[in-house]
């Protein structure tokens, strides 16, 4: 750990002190309004459903949805549901916020047939994030391999768990920096408050940042994060963002730079639990600033761009689902600028987990918890 960083985390502790929630606002955090509701159309895929992770979207038109205790559920385009076969599936860990978590196609799916799915792996007071590729076949899982183990961490939350493919076909995958030891999302020598990059085996690319450098992880891509539950490339041009959670604010998205090292617990706009500050910098040169933040929080899960043809005017908006804030934040861009912001489903009242682009351009939105739904945005059918 550079020195600078040593010091910054012994002034950490000049932080500690309790004050007010805040009442200032900023940009990200005045009144957002609703979104018009007569601009789209909400239909439940699924109700009932029993902490539901993350959805993916087959070319068939199926729906795979993972459920936090460890089932794939495969709802067909007529709303059939079935279970996915996981007989071979490593143990899962199931406590808390722990379980089964991400599900995401392979870049050659319709040729291969690949899934990638993250999970809680280990026991109390020492668990951490795993990534396990198989083939999906009909309806089980073949050909089941682990592919990547993080360091352990001794408390089952911030576990990151996200994936998404690069342009080049690596993959990314989020990890929490383990909640009781947030300093080490500031040690490059092991996978706490990390982004790493993969290649489909699981392997370090050799132009990873970190690479060559004997007290780094060759994985990491970036550090100094502490719960990325959003990871999305942009189609425009390849870019890499992320949706992070705070403590008790602190939100953020960020763009990602390889190498690049995103402040926490060192820099943060957020506040703890207890409402001290977790830091007294909010921006210090040699780390990355967000491209927005939110204080207090509103818990983004998960990330999309829209590049859909059915809301062409939303096109290049990220979508955030919001756990706390119960609702969808749309992120309105331009020319990759941010330049306002809407709340979409927030008289639904429920709070928000996952959210993905379906071929046709629908949006398809996971809620959460033991009686959640798959829910899906089309566009209003023109009256004659």
């Amino acid at each position: 750990m550079r020195k600078a960083a040593r010091r910054a985390i012994a002034l950490l502790t000049l932080a500690a002190v309790p004050i007010l929630p805040l009442t200032n606002t900023s940009q990200a955090e005045e009144a957002v309004p609703h979104a018009d509701a007569s601009t789209h159309v909400v239909e439940t895929v699924a109700a009932g459903l029993d902490h539901p992770w993350s959805v993916a979207i087959l070319p068939d038109g199926r729906r795979l949805v993972t459920l936090r205790q460890g089932q794939l559920l495969s709802i067909a385009a007529s709303g059939t549901r079935s279970w996915i076969n996981l007989d071979g599936l490593p143990p899962i860990h199931r406590e808390g916020t722990s379980g089964l978590m991400e599900i995401v196609l392979d870049p050659d799916f319709p040729g291969n047939g690949l899934v990638y799915l993250t999970m809680s792996h280990g026991e109390t007071g020492a668990n951490g994030t795993r990534l396990v590729r198989a083939k999906l076949a009909e309806d089980r899982l073949e050909d089941i391999r682990i592919l990547f183990d993080s360091t352990p961490k001794a408390s089952d939350g911030n576990n990151g768990g996200r994936v998404a493919f690069l342009r080049d076909h690596t993959l990314i995958l989020t990890l929490g920096d383990g909640n009781v030891w947030r300093e080490e999302a500031q040690n490059l020598s092991n996978h706490l408050g990390k982004l790493v990059r993969l290649d489909r085996e699981g392997n370090p690319p050799s132009d990873n940042p970190f690479v060559g450098n004997p007290d780094a992880a060759p994985e990491i891509l970036s550090l100094g994060h502490r719960n990325v539950q959003g990871v999305t490339v942009d189609p425009a041009d390849g870019s890499l963002l992320i949706s992070e959670h705070g403590p008790r604010g602190g939100d953020e998205i960020n763009l990602i730079r390889p190498g690049g090292n995103y402040g926490w617990p060192i820099v943060t706009g957020g506040l703890d639990y207890s409402f001290a500050k977790v830091s007294p910098f909010q921006r210090l040169d040699g780390y990355e600033s967000p491209v927005l933040e939110w204080t207090p929080s509103i818990a983004p899960a998960g990330l999309a761009i829209y590049d859909g043809a059915l809301f062409p005017e939303w096109r290049g908006d990220l979508l955030v689902p919001a756990l706390k804030e119960r609702g969808v934040r749309r992120i309105k861009r331009e020319n990759g600028r941010i330049i306002g912001q809407e709340i979409l489903l927030a008289d639904r009242d429920e709070r928000m987990r996952d959210v993905k682009v379906a071929p046709d351009g629908s949006i398809h939105i996971l809620t959460d918890g033991p009686n959640a739904n798959l829910l899906r945005l089309t566009r209003p059918v023109p009256t004659q």
